[in-house]
């Protein structure tokens, strides 16, 4: 079975229709068709065999921004049936021979950009080879140069290794956030039911057009429009990096139909005064992940004449997993909306019994979007995977007598005061509607009298609130049991590459800080 040779498929079927348009133009590939971005694809998969003497299975990293390059290397792999490892690029030297020892990464392909931490990483991770993007910017003379190395190859027909649906296209690497990233095993038929399901359950179509701006290195760029939108024909303008001006510019230009973005980049892209004058006539709807979104968001957005919808999905369970209308992003603003075609959702009490409508229970998940567990882990997928194949993603949810999903925060962020829960996503929601506040995050610590106390880091704006004007504004919104004990004013909240708060850092910042004084 040829199960990932998903740009060859797709190029087979509509070789001349629009596939990539690259933002700022890279000279030779400013629009290319899917004929061309198979070709480059190809080539790149010979390179991987041929020049640098991989085998099926073997590990295939690389360390770069957004560039066509990286298209390249993910659709190669899968026609090579080599495993892409993606690194993300705000980690340290150190950090990156984490992944390539625990992968087993034997080839990394590399930018100029990167290439001090390439020279740092020789000494500490062994590689068969570095292959430098940008010949002109090699981390060692001695490295490989991909051009050159494709340029080398004997002609012959295209590569197209017969693949297995659980064999891996990818390994993706966690955030981090709480221990070392571990490395999750994507299979093809995670990849290729994503795409599938995602077209269907979300109704898209070939006229779509989506600016990709968020890092591919992560599976929300990859996985979220990139592997749908090549499923179903349509066009992808790729950013290489996050400049609003430029993203309401191509939404205007191409005529973009679909844009996915995450809470903290709406925000920056809806403060630009492009947001004001920009054509938006051809967006059909934008939706957000990675990270819950405040209802001010919505909002705005909605007031715009824009149709808003918030997503949901994990690495390990494919990062699209619910779909809502239209109508019903509206009528449920706010809900992730019902789970996909063939997904099974589960909401689960502390004693695994099913929680009723309105309650809020343990996420679970479960169908052929879901992972193989994390590499090398046995342990870690025990403990995520249970006996019945349902896949626990730590978040914490309730579900409406309509069917609707709507994401209460992670379930490692609960905080239990004087033995009641406490969801600090409610709390932010609503202390994210006071006009002031330009984010928030609510974190848990210890407390002698209720035995949790929520300490609410707030980043507000010339006109800073007072922690008296905060509780006034929370009295009749939420309980007082829910109030924050604290009000912190940070000038800013440490977030992952993707847009997460690592409320780790928040919670230790502050238990630090009131080392040897009496708590609040």
């Amino acid at each position: 079975m040829i199960a990932g040779d998903l740009l060859g498929e797709r190029a087979r079927l509509t070789p001349e229709k629009l596939a990539l348009v690259t933002v700022p133009p890279t000279p030779g590939a400013e629009r290319l068709t899917y004929a061309a971005l198979d070709r480059r694809a190809t080539a790149t998969a010979g390179a991987l065999r041929e020049r640098f003497g991989l085998a099926k299975g073997d590990r295939v990293g690389i360390l770069s921004g957004n560039r066509v390059e990286f298209l390249d290397a993910f659709f190669a792999c899968a026609k090579a049936g080599t495993v892409l490892v993606p690194i993300g690029t705000r980690l340290t030297a150190a950090e990156i021979a984490h992944v390539v020892a625990d992968s087993g990464l034997q080839v990394l392909l590399y930018d100029g950009d990167h290439a001090e931490h390439v020279r740092e990483l020789v000494s500490l991770a062994p590689l068969r080879a570095a292959v430098a993007l940008d010949p002109s910017a090699k981390a060692d003379p001695h490295d490989l140069d991909l051009a050159a190395e494709i340029a080398a190859l004997p002609d012959g027909p295209p590569l197209r290794e017969r693949m297995d649906p659980e064999d891996l296209w990818a390994l993706l690497y966690t955030s981090g956030t709480t221990g070392k990233p571990k490395g999750v095993m994507i299979p093809h038929r995670q990849v290729l039911w994503n795409g599938y399901n995602t077209v269907v359950s979300w109704q898209l179509c070939e006229d779509e057009v989506t600016p990709i701006f968020l890092p591919l290195y992560h599976a929300g760029g990859l996985f979220a429009f990139l592997v749908p939108i090549v499923t179903v024909g349509g066009t992808i303008v790729l950013h290489a990096g996050f400049d609003p001006e430029e993203i309401w510019q191509t939404v205007e230009r191409e005529r973009a139909t679909v844009v996915l973005g995450v809470p903290t980049i709406w925000e920056r892209l809806s403060e630009h005064p492009e947001f004001a004058t920009a054509d938006l006539g051809s967006v059909r709807w934008l939706v957000s992940g990675g990270a819950p979104l405040p209802r001010f968001l919505i909002d705005r957005y909605q007031a715009r004449g824009v149709v808003f919808k918030q997503g949901y999905g994990l690495t390990e369970v494919g990062v699209n997993c619910f779909a809502m209308t239209v109508e019903e992003s509206v009528a449920k603003a706010g809900s992730i909306g019902k789970p996909l075609l063939f997904t099974e959702a589960r909401l689960v009490g502390a004693e695994g019994e099913s929680v009723a409508d309105g309650e809020v229970g343990a996420l679970l998940l479960r169908g052929p979007h879901v992972s193989r567990g994390y590499w090398g882990n046995p342990e870690a997928t025990a403990e995520a995977f249970d006996a019945e194949g349902w896949w626990h993603t730590g978040d914490l949810a309730r579900r409406d007598a309509q069917g609707f999903y709507t994401i209460a925060g992670r379930a490692k962020d609960l905080l239990i005061r004087g033995g009641v829960n406490v969801y600090p996503a409610e709390i932010e929601g609503e202390l994210l509607l006071q006009p002031q506040v330009r984010d928030v995050a609510v974190v848990g610590v210890p407390d002698e009298t209720w035995g949790e106390a929520g300490v609410a880091f707030v980043v507000a704006d010339e006109r800073r609130p007072t922690p008296d004007e905060l509780l006034e504004f929370l009295r009749p919104r939420l309980a007082r049991y829910k109030h924050p004990s604290v009000f912190v004013f940070v000038d800013a909240l440490p977030r992952t590459a993707y847009g997460k708060v690592i409320k780790g850092e928040l919670r230790d910042r502050y238990l630090e800080h009131l080392n040897g004084e009496q708590k609040p």
